[in-house]
């Protein structure tokens, strides 16, 4: 198969989310991203240059569709700043149903994260602290726009996303499971009894924190404290930076 001028528009028009959403595709784009993605979802094109296929032939699986294409083609068809040599183009997977939570689980929540970057760090820091499922906000940002996928460096294989309607599902699940959230009238993260083997853990807009809704169903209200108590200091962190604060204080041992 070659690459055609309306394949072409086509693929660059998955940038834009009404595209992935009536078409059903996204894309995936750098050797790593693509290498960790390639065996999970199924393949419609894989777009590379002649060097790339050469030095990657062999890490495909025989079945993957390759397309040959010059380093210009690709540019006119990514939406990052600086292109890669190699980019696929996947199916959206149905979204399997949420397991039910038991007492060995711990979720992540996120209330109308907005940033891709942010938001596809934190899909990496769940895959790396072992946490499978993400429940998000209908606002949140859609995770197979480029930016997020290209940010979780291979996570989005391996760690779902749930959209939901977030207050009401966390209301739910809080007769079952502790629900926790970052605020700055909080308890002190490092002070505080948590139950580091199951929970929900919840994370709020970069700018506006965790909305009035979402708040009403969280049980535990934390702090990360910063140091030395007292000294003037930033006014908060960044949603990426805080969930693995959190995190790692939820998986320490």
């Amino acid at each position: 198969m070659e690459l055609t001028a309306a394949l072409r528009k086509q693929t660059a028009q998955l940038a834009k989310a009404r595209h992935r959403r009536e078409s059903g595709l996204f894309v995936a784009e750098g050797t790593k991203c693509v290498l960790d993605t390639i065996d999970n979802f199924n393949c419609r094109h894989l777009f590379a240059t002649d060097a790339w296929i050469e030095n990657h032939q062999a890490d495909l699986p025989a079945h993957v569709p390759v397309i040959k294409v010059t380093q210009s083609d690709i540019e006119r068809m990514s939406s990052l700043s600086t292109p890669q040599p190699v980019m696929a183009v996947y199916e959206i997977p149905a979204t399997p149903e949420l397991p039910e939570a038991d007492g060995h689980t711990l979720f992540v929540a996120l209330d109308r994260i907005q940033d891709p970057g942010n938001l596809g760090t934190i899909i990496r820091l769940c895959d790396w602290f072992g946490i499978n499922h993400i429940l998000a906000s209908h606002d949140t940002a859609d995770v197979f726009s480029p930016k997020v996928v290209q940010a979780t460096m291979g996570a989005i294989s391996r760690v779902c996303l749930h959209y939901c309607n977030l207050a009401a599902e966390l209301h739910r699940l809080r007769q079952c499971m502790p629900v926790y959230g970052t605020f700055l009238d909080g308890s002190n993260l490092y002070g505080s009894d948590i139950d580091r083997s199951r929970g929900i853990i919840v994370m709020g807009n970069e700018g506006n924190g965790i909305s009035p809704e979402v708040a009403s169903s969280v049980s535990h209200r934390l702090l990360i404290p910063s140091y030395p108590p007292g000294n003037p200091t930033s006014e908060s962190l960044n949603v990426a930076t805080a969930t693995a604060i959190m995190l790692a204080e939820f998986r320490r041992p």
